[in-house]
């Protein structure tokens, strides 16, 4: 499950909500043991998500880092590039 959540700091243009929200769901995922929450959990897993989701963003947003902000495209295409010689 986890292996979905990607580093969101120092990134031009930086992080979205969505991508946020959606490394928040992996985490509340993993932690749960669950990917969809029984109707008696719902409320307190979604509620797991936006409190996560919130402190994610305080956290990607407040970090100082002096390197310059990596390209998204250029890690994109290193990852592919990774993921070929690991799977080939």
């Amino acid at each position: 499950m986890c292996r979905n959540i990607k580093t969101l700091a120092n990134f031009a243009p930086p992080a979205t909500d969505d991508e946020v929200r959606a490394s928040a769901l992996q985490f509340v995922r993993k932690l749960s043991g669950t990917t969809k929450p029984s109707r008696a959990n719902e409320t307190v897993f979604n509620q797991a998500v936006d409190d996560v989701t919130a402190i994610a963003r305080r956290l990607v947003d407040s970090l100082e880092i002096p390197a310059a902000p990596r390209n998204r495209e250029v890690e994109a295409l290193k990852a592919k590039e990774r993921a070929k010689r690991r799977f080939a």
